[in-house]
């Protein structure tokens, strides 16, 4: 397409005032170096000022009036041009802006995923350890090994007692309790092993539930101590490194 015949409508929507400025500034950079096109121009502009004048004097000569209507005649699809123009500038933001709305829902998407999946590892984690643990009492109590010990107390019926059982080459250690009398506030019973040479060792403290009923499971303790007896004592709440006097339900290996 050659430059008049591309600017060939534009040049009569600007003599009717109504081309837009996008138009309007390419239209005037052509008519700066084309002298054809200035020509038509002010032909139709003279044509304008004919039928302008029409209201009030002499009829205009049918040639201005036929050239004007011609020109007029191309200024829809010209303006519908104009319109079309700015659509196709849309387009590129509109896919922008609906890849970045894709791309905010699919980071949520992966982020709750990400949460569930923390979740679920630990969830995953914890049950783990719980079965560890498991394991571990259940090897306990049926160890071939496992020292079982029998802890009373000289009073009258019901009289409190205490199981220990314990299995020195895995460390491991199992208490249970009943019958227990209540303790003072602010104190608690705390369980010893007495090695076969050596200091007691803490084994852990308990406080027994309404019915005398307690527990103690897995405390820690060093590896590989043979052990002698058991004892209880009551001690304060934190528990004590030495036991308090007087011992109040001791027990020996069987």
């Amino acid at each position: 397409m050659s430059g008049h015949e591309q600017f060939a409508e534009d040049l009569a929507l600007l003599a009717l005032g109504s081309l837009h400025s996008d138009e309007r500034v390419a239209l005037q950079k052509h008519l700066e170096g084309c002298a054809s096109c200035r020509l038509e121009l002010e032909r139709l502009r003279g044509d304008m000022a004919l039928l302008n004048l029409s209201a009030a004097g002499p009829a205009p000569p049918q040639r201005a009036k036929d050239r004007l209507l011609k020109a007029v005649a191309r200024e829809p699809r010209a303006n519908a041009t104009a319109q079309r123009r700015p659509l196709r500038w849309l387009v590129p933001w509109f896919a922008a802006a609906a890849f970045i709305l894709l791309a905010v829902f699919f980071w949520r998407q992966s982020d709750t995923l990400s949460q569930r999946v923390a979740e679920l590892q630990n969830e995953s984690a914890q049950q783990l350890a719980q079965l560890e643990k498991a394991r571990r009492v259940v090897a306990t109590l049926t160890s071939e090994d496992a020292l079982r010990v029998t802890l009373v107390a000289a009073q009258a019926p019901p009289q409190p007692q205490g199981k220990a059982i314990y299995s020195r080459d895995r460390s491991s250690l199992i208490f249970l309790a009943s019958d227990m009398p209540a303790l003072p506030p602010q104190k608690t019973y705390e369980l010893w092993l007495i090695p076969a040479t050596g200091s007691p060792i803490p084994a852990g403290v308990f406080k027994p539930d309404a019915r005398g009923s307690a527990t103690v499971i897995e405390p820690p303790l060093p590896a590989g101590v043979p052990a002698k007896a058991f004892a209880i004592t009551v001690e304060p709440e934190q528990g004590s490194l030495t036991p308090t006097m007087p011992i109040v339900m001791m027990g020996a290996g069987e």
